[in-house]
């Protein structure tokens, strides 16, 4: 391990800037319920957004999270966290250098034809550089921040702060497990060599696919934190939010497969549908299809979870309430009562809501970006706090976070489909060994760990 890794000193500053700005708003919530004061909760939550956006690290990541997943924070907390943005202060060009030549070497700017100092790009956890191969072709350069390692750990374990205020005074959802599975994606964020071997994956789930482009990794170029890849030309998603219904509908559809069919077909998901991870190409002046550019945040599942997913949708749609309990003790929810269920389908409903209607409409009729699925999860809350608490299955978390921040892309593009005929043509041909099989080849080709 490196002494970048998670080195004491990067950690401890961390914890004092985090633990400054998160911990004043939480001891004030704190102390405010403890003694029976009624507090402003849109004010503090407006003041912890502003406290996490000013780290622009990985807590804020989580923060974002978290706005989506039905009362694992206050809703006040939730609707302020959910307007934050993962853009990061860029390194400067010196500084870029510096990193560079740790990751390949004092001869680095040797092994390219170009390299742009400036990055074009910046996110929670590194940067993007653009950059032109010695055979002359466009790289984009992932480079990582430094003492990230440290600034995830530290931020993890402030984030159990946080959940064990809230958990204090609010016990509708138990959050364990949601802690866990946080933890584990953000650790394997780190690693840019599993992000190249997940690249690879959807390079092979996605190859000669007319709609859909994935970059190429450049493995003479990438290191465990640096990632050098194919350059992808195309144009910012919202850039076409103006275009014509089935310009839009185009980007959609090719969007709603980029993310469906990988799960039905393979068991891996792309957990982190922000507007930034896309681009969108174009052929004759039209949009075209999509290009993915970011594989830091995939979650593989078990086949048999896969199939849990599918009969969830199977027994909402037929109104099987055994089926759908089945499911969700399928997808891992425990010790649910009569009560809990009945919240979880409601949530169930919105969230396959468009899947279940056989007509061409919007995702979510008379609903803005930035309020899908708010009103929804207060109505479930409200049952969560008399009945529960429910435990959050950790396969839970990404499924809704993706669900959610696909309908919001939707919403954006104010598309409109037959979600429920588009969803029907990918998982009509299902069939759980015809997955497994190809999940265990194009895993295996990849290199990626089989999931269990």
């Amino acid at each position: 391990m490196s002494n970048e890794d998670n080195r004491f000193s990067a950690r401890a500053a961390r914890y004092m800037k985090v633990g400054t700005n998160v911990g004043t708003v939480a001891a004030k919530v704190a102390g405010q319920r403890l003694f029976g004061m009624e507090g402003n909760d849109r004010a503090q939550a407006a003041e912890l957004a502003a406290a996490l956006g000013g780290l622009k690290g990985p807590l804020m990541k989580v923060a974002q999270l978290l706005s989506t997943i039905p009362e694992a924070l206050p809703p006040e907390y939730a609707r302020e966290l959910s307007q934050l943005q993962s853009q990061a202060p860029p390194m400067g060009p010196a500084f870029v250098r510096r990193r560079m030549q740790a990751e390949l070497g004092p001869d680095w700017r040797t092994r390219f034809a170009t390299f742009e100092d400036q990055s074009t790009a910046s996110a929670s956890l590194g940067q993007v550089h653009r950059a032109t191969s010695l055979d002359g072709r466009a790289l984009a350069c992932k480079l990582q921040y430094p003492d990230m390692q440290s600034a995830v750990e530290a931020d993890l374990t402030q984030l159990k702060v946080v959940f064990a205020v809230h958990a204090r005074f609010d016990s509708a959802v138990d959050t364990s497990e949601i802690l866990k599975e946080i933890g584990a994606r953000l650790r394997e964020e780190l690693d840019y060599t599993l992000e190249a071997k997940h690249t690879r994956l959807y390079g092979l789930i996605f190859e000669n696919d007319p709609i859909i482009r994935v970059p190429a990794i450049d493995a003479d170029l990438s290191t465990g934190r640096l990632l050098t890849m194919s350059w992808l030309d195309g144009h910012p998603l919202l850039s076409h939010k103006d275009d014509s219904l089935e310009d839009r509908n185009r980007i959609a559809q090719a969007m709603f497969r980029a993310w469906w069919y990988p799960f039905s077909h393979h068991g891996v998901i792309h957990g982190d549908p922000h507007l930034g991870n896309y681009t969108v190409f174009s052929e004759n002046g039209r949009p075209a299809g999509l290009n993915l550019l970011d594989y830091g945040c995939i979650r593989t599942f078990p086949v048999a979870f896969v199939e849990g997913v599918i009969e969830l949708y199977k027994g909402l749609l037929s109104d099987d309430r055994p089926r759908i309990v089945a499911a969700f003790e399928r997808w891992g929810f425990r010790g649910l009562t009569h009560e809990l269920i009945d919240a979880m389908i409601m949530w169930a409903r919105f969230i396959y809501g468009p899947l279940l209607d056989d007509r061409e409409r919007t995702i979510a009729e008379d609903t803005k970006p930035g309020e899908y699925g708010r009103r929804e999860a207060f109505a479930v809350h409200k049952i969560l706090k008399e009945k529960g608490p429910v435990t959050v299955p950790r396969e839970f978390v990404f499924m809704d976070r993706a669900a959610i921040g696909l309908g919001g892309v939707f919403l954006h593009l104010a598309a409109k489909q037959n979600w429920y005929r588009l969803f029907n043509e990918t998982i009509q041909d299902f069939d759980l060994e015809a997955v497994s099989a190809r999940q265990k080849q194009v895993f295996t080709q990849a290199g990626v760990p089989l999931p269990t």
